[in-house]
């Protein structure tokens, strides 16, 4: 059951978020919508504040470089003596999706090669190619950053992640100088290569296992082999020297082991390389699927008998008579407070002091208390959702008819840490303050909290999971109470 549903929800979806093509629903105006452009009378476009995740960041880091092939002492041909460098690098990092980004790096650092070490004094009786060397080089590049663990991670593996392997390429330009200390202990500038020129161009290329600390810090340990594509980088002096004779390449190449942090810039809870989008799809399917198998019909009745069953009645006392909709709440057609049932004016909303009809005057209401609910929003998300702007726009008529003070009450469900859903919460009530507040509310007659998980309508989803969807989501919400 959960398989095929998982296929053809899949066959549905994918083709539509890949595709994106336009709706052909007539418009407004009476014309059929350009199908071959973005826009489309039922298509959202994308903007910057639908942005749901941050996508820039910076990073910088330290390390040290160890040759790896040359003509001077090196990994592939020499002893291991004084081979440790440093180098350090800062970059300016760009997703372009969650599994590939680009990143304009700035590196500089010196390598260091030989017999011995340029900054010591010269071993007494030392052969005369047996020399010392240093390099040292500033690189701007351009790399490629592919995640791993996004394009690999199994799409039934629904727990969080904090490591993530990545993948790096890239060319760049390369300047450098290049110094040789020999048995007479002078040292001497061999080679010297501005930037930007045909013979700077290098290449680099690596991996790096990043850890998540938080929302806005990762660390990573990085290691790049560095294709330098320049035989005299080494030191070891124009290409027909007797040192640069002793090995048959032409590239002076080396290894650059580095530790750095990440800064995620943004006003967004999650950046984009850490989210991926298959889990979120395979995650909302298997709340559906299980939620098909544990539904049990009407195994508690209809205690209010309005012909919807207990299980997912959010009303279970609903006048005799009323007439309901398919979650058990009582209609209210003109969003007045009266229900249908005691409405005298069903499709004009008044006060429910004069039976739900408008009154002659427009003097204020007099009631002293008042709840209004049925604000709702989606799982993580504070975004006040389409459906709920009839509610609010009747809440403003209220508030300002009536003589009292407001409290906008915001909370969730019980996913996620206290500390989390507390600021949710309070997130979610500023947002349907500002907008009673952007359509005429008086300022001095509201004031925003957040609870959090503390005041769940369905107290008995704790967890969560123990609960159907439709009571997670009513726990959800934002409503108000009078001060």
């Amino acid at each position: 059951m959960k398989l095929s549903l998982t296929i053809a929800a899949l066959a549905l979806a994918l083709p539509t978020a890949l595709c994106a093509q336009d709706s052909i629903a007539v418009s407004s105006t009476g014309e059929y919508p350009n199908t071959f452009s973005s826009g489309s009378a039922n298509v959202s476009p994308f903007t910057s504040q639908s942005r749901r995740f941050n996508d820039w960041s910076i990073s910088a880091g330290v390390g040290t470089p160890l040759m790896q092939s040359a003509d001077l002492t090196s990994i592939k041909n020499g002893n291991g003596k004084n081979l440790f460098g440093y180098s350090a690098y800062f970059s300016i990092d760009k997703a372009i999706t969650h599994a590939f980004g680009l990143s304009l790096q700035y590196d500089r650092g010196e390598t260091r090669q030989g017999w011995f070490n340029t900054k010591d004094a010269v071993p007494a009786n030392i052969p005369y190619q047996q020399v010392a060397a240093r390099t040292q080089y500033d690189a701007i590049s351009i790399l490629g950053d592919i995640n791993f663990s996004n394009l690999l991670r199994r799409v039934d593996n629904h727990s969080p992640y904090r490591w993530a392997l990545h993948g790096y390429a890239g060319l760049g330009t390369i300047a450098y100088r290049a110094y040789q200390k020999g048995p007479t202990g002078v040292q001497t500038l061999m080679t010297e290569i501005k930037p930007f020129q045909l013979g700077s161009m290098f290449a680099q290329a690596g991996a790096g296992l990043k850890f998540k600390v938080n929302r806005r810090i990762d660390i990573e340990g990085r290691l790049m082999y560095v294709v330098t594509g320049d035989d005299e980088f080494d030191g070891g002096g124009p290409n027909y020297s007797a040192i640069n004779q002793r090995e048959e390449q032409v590239s002076d190449n080396f290894f650059n082991a580095t530790l750095g942090v990440s800064l995620k810039l943004g006003k967004h809870e999650s950046h984009l390389m850490w989210h991926d989008p298959l889990q979120e799809i395979y995650y909302k399917l298997d709340v559906l699927a299980n939620k098909n198998q544990d539904i049990e019909v009407c195994k508690k009745g209809d205690a209010d008998n309005d012909g919807v069953c207990d299980d997912w009645d959010r009303q279970l006392d609903t006048p005799a008579g009323a007439r309901v909709d398919g979650a058990g709440v009582a209609l209210d057609t003109d969003l007045d407070g009266v229900i249908d049932l005691y409405d005298k004016c069903v499709t004009v909303p008044g006060p429910v002091e004069n039976n739900g009809c408008p009154v002659a005057t427009t003097g204020p209401v007099t009631e002293e208390t008042r709840t209004l609910e049925g604000i709702e929003f989606d799982l993580n998300s504070d975004r006040i959702l389409p459906s709920n702007t009839p509610i609010l726009n009747n809440a403003v008529n209220y508030i300002n008819s009536s003589n009292g003070a407001y409290k906008v009450i915001g909370a969730t469900d019980t996913r996620g840490t206290d500390a989390y859903n507390q600021k949710l919460s309070e997130r979610r009530a500023n947002n349907v303050k500002s907008y009673l507040l952007k359509n005429g509310v008086q300022s001095g007659k509201l004031n925003s909290i957040g609870k959090g998980e503390k005041d769940l309508k369905y107290p008995e989803c704790e967890p969560a999971t123990k609960c159907p969807e439709w009571k997670n989501r009513a726990n959800r919400r934002v409503y108000f109470e009078a001060n």
